[in-house]
């Protein structure tokens, strides 16, 4: 008795998948593609899943190999890092009040909450060596030329979004290591020439930083940045597709073979997604980020505990070159992006071009020998200094355990009414 309800239940159910399948548009699989489940085309006469099927029989060089893994990783570090920055912004609140008590919160309270904020740490340190890896690839096997300079451009664009986003939420802790890390090197951006003063300004918001500044900074975290990185990112996949993955020197195109990207790319892609992840949890369970002090504009610490691989560079360049060593460092990453301008010629080997290759030596070498004194120098107090004036002319006073007050303009008293002028309370 209960055969034929179920044939028509199956039958309706077959019908209704069909009408869906036939009713949805197939550029929706621009998601998956942009998730890394895709590779191919999407041919949007399709129906959905034949244009799913299509896609997944692409077929990629065979040159193709591990060592293009570094641009997965930091797209997969990337995706870890919105995740768990919008677990955390469900319970952090960014004011010189509320910041410090609400990390603690997370920490100790939230279930897992520990885990979340040291994976989102842990992610935001290695997003930046992927990124470096796979942008040294690129350079010393002369991916960057023609017709691949854009999306060379781009990718350096990517580079530095990467760094804002760690350089803004290095604040978000609102401890004493993160406040005096922040003032410490914004000091040294004043002195880039041309824009380093207005950028300062901008940065700061006020005449220390201040609870101004904190806002500045998660602005520019969660609402900024976001939209300007998930842009880049499109086109960077779009260009990547249209103009195909560069072969190795000395390899011919047209006579390379080539494989399917299901299953063999993409079980690839996984397995690096299971050691990459395996990896960020372990470090996040067993090297937790510590928590300091909370920030008090009164007391400078007696160290300054990195927590982050570019805080390491900067603290180690500005001191052993002083607050130039930070400019000059940053201008030699700025003038990478003038490469493909100048190296136009179709050779690729290395000794065939020196001078771009010592240019990029010296960037990427530099980077890991500033990284590595950077943590020697952990101990060393910071050269800033309180400007406990500018504090005691507002009215704040220096107590012990005070969080920072909120800075800001001098607010304006109203005039009393005319009424009241004059008058003897």
């Amino acid at each position: 008795m209960l055969r034929r309800p179920t044939v028509y239940v199956f039958q309706w159910l077959s019908q209704f998948v069909t009408d869906m399948k036939d009713s949805t548009d197939a550029s929706l699989l621009g998601v998956a593609r942009f998730l890394g489940l895709l590779y191919g085309p999407i041919d949007r006469r399709l129906r959905i899943d034949q244009a799913w099927r299509k896609a997944m029989s692409y077929r990629l060089p065979s040159y193709v190999g591990w060592r293009h893994a570094f641009g997965g990783i930091t797209y997969l570090l990337f995706i870890v890092l919105v995740v768990t920055g919008v677990l955390l912004a469900f319970y952090y609140r960014p004011s010189a009040q509320e910041a410090y008590p609400s990390v603690q919160h997370i920490v100790s309270d939230i279930s897992f909450g520990w885990l979340v904020r040291d994976v989102h740490v842990w992610a935001a340190n290695l997003i930046v060596l992927a990124t470096l890896a796979h942008m040294a690839r690129v350079f010393f096997s002369a991916a960057y030329k023609p017709p691949r300079e854009t999306n060379w451009l781009i990718g350096l664009l990517l580079l530095f979004v990467v760094l804002a986003f760690g350089a803004t939420g290095y604040l978000l802790p609102w401890d004493q290591w993160a406040y005096w890390t922040v003032t410490e090197v914004l000091g040294a951006v004043n002195v880039i020439p041309v824009i380093g003063t207005a950028l300062g300004d901008a940065l700061m918001g006020d005449v220390i930083a201040s609870g101004a500044t904190l806002s500045r900074y998660f602005a520019l975290h969660v609402i900024v940045l976001p939209w300007i990185a998930f842009a880049l990112l499109v086109y960077h996949f779009v260009l990547v597709r249209r103009r195909g993955i560069a072969p190795p020197v000395g390899v011919e195109v047209e006579k390379e073979g080539s494989f399917p990207f299901f299953p063999n790319h993409l079980l690839r892609s996984f397995i690096v997604s299971v050691l990459v992840l395996a990896l960020l949890f372990s470090l996040a369970a067993l090297y937790p980020r510590p928590i300091g002090a909370p920030a008090d504009p009164f007391a400078v610490p007696d160290e300054l505990v990195s927590t982050w691989v570019p805080v390491d560079v900067s603290l180690a360049l500005i001191h052993f070159f002083g607050n130039w060593g930070l400019a000059l460092f940053t201008l030699l990453g700025l003038s990478l992006v003038l490469i493909p301008l100048f190296d136009r010629t179709p050779k690729r080997r290395m000794r065939q071009r020196p001078i771009v290759t010592a240019l990029g030596l010296l960037f990427f070498t530099g980077f890991f020998a500033a990284w590595l004194a950077g943590r020697q120098l952990r101990g060393v107090r910071p050269s800033a200094h309180p400007q406990t004036e500018v504090l005691e002319e507002r009215g704040f006073q220096p107590t012990s355990r005070t969080p920072l007050p909120e800075i800001g303009p001098t607010p304006i008293q109203p005039a009393p009414p005319d009424s009241l002028r004059g008058r003897q309370p």
